[in-house]
């Protein structure tokens, strides 16, 4: 005859938590290893642990009560689907997660003692502390890249501008003054007369080379 069990166990996450991840193909899935398909609508289908098991939505209440029909591929053509209520209850630790399973086909006890706690309440617990380790750990900052301060950034190409610009002024302003001076110098001299003569000075860049006079076979005149 169909027997009912009560199990009890509490969950390292809020009831809200939990009402999400079991109605979530995804977090299902990844809650218990198992691949899942199921919704969190009322009257839909779903399927758990690669279709293992069957079921539909009976009753959802949002972060309180999930009533859903369970049967798994053992049940028989004469098993009714037996009935699952998860009512949630929050605690200091998380939530209380309380389970009744009712309608259970009396050869199918195993559920009882171990199916549930091996492959739903233990993986979840794994599940939900690794999440919440996850969320209070930091995650790394990266450096941010060193940059000159704005005033040495702004100062710097002026400044450099501006002493090249001083550079070449202060040059040319000298080679403007010095010039006179080297032409006079160059160009004056005086004399033992006193008198002052104007020597042209040659320019490297325009002087000649001396021609080499060539050499005759015929003698100096007489």
């Amino acid at each position: 005859m169909p027997y009912s069990f009560r199990l009890t166990t509490t969950i390292p996450a809020s009831p809200q938590e939990v009402y999400d991840a079991w109605l979530d193909s995804l977090a299902h899935t990844e809650m218990t290893g198992g691949e899942a398909n199921v919704s969190d609508e009322i009257g839909a289908e779903l399927s758990a642990w690669g279709s293992y098991i069957s079921g539909r939505n009976l009753e959802l209440i949002p972060g309180e009560r999930i009533v859903q029909s369970w049967r798994t591929s053992e049940f028989g053509d004469e098993h009714a689907d037996s009935i699952i209520t998860l009512t949630l209850e929050e605690v200091e630790d998380g939530t209380r997660l309380t389970l009744e399973h009712s309608n259970v086909p009396d050869e199918h006890r195993s559920y009882e003692e171990g199916g549930w706690q091996e492959n739903y309440f233990e993986p979840m617990v794994v599940y939900f502390t690794e999440r919440k380790q996850a969320a209070a750990k930091p995650s790394p900052k990266k450096a941010a890249p060193k940059s000159a301060p704005k005033h040495a950034v702004k100062s710097t190409p002026k400044r450099a501008a501006t002493t090249t610009r001083n550079a070449k002024r202060a040059t040319g302003a000298k080679s403007k003054r010095a010039a006179p001076r080297g032409k006079a110098a160059a160009n004056k001299s005086k004399g033992s007369k006193g008198k002052t003569r104007r020597v042209v000075a040659a320019s490297p860049a325009r002087k000649r080379a001396k021609p080499t006079r060539r050499k005759s076979g015929r003698g100096k005149r007489r």
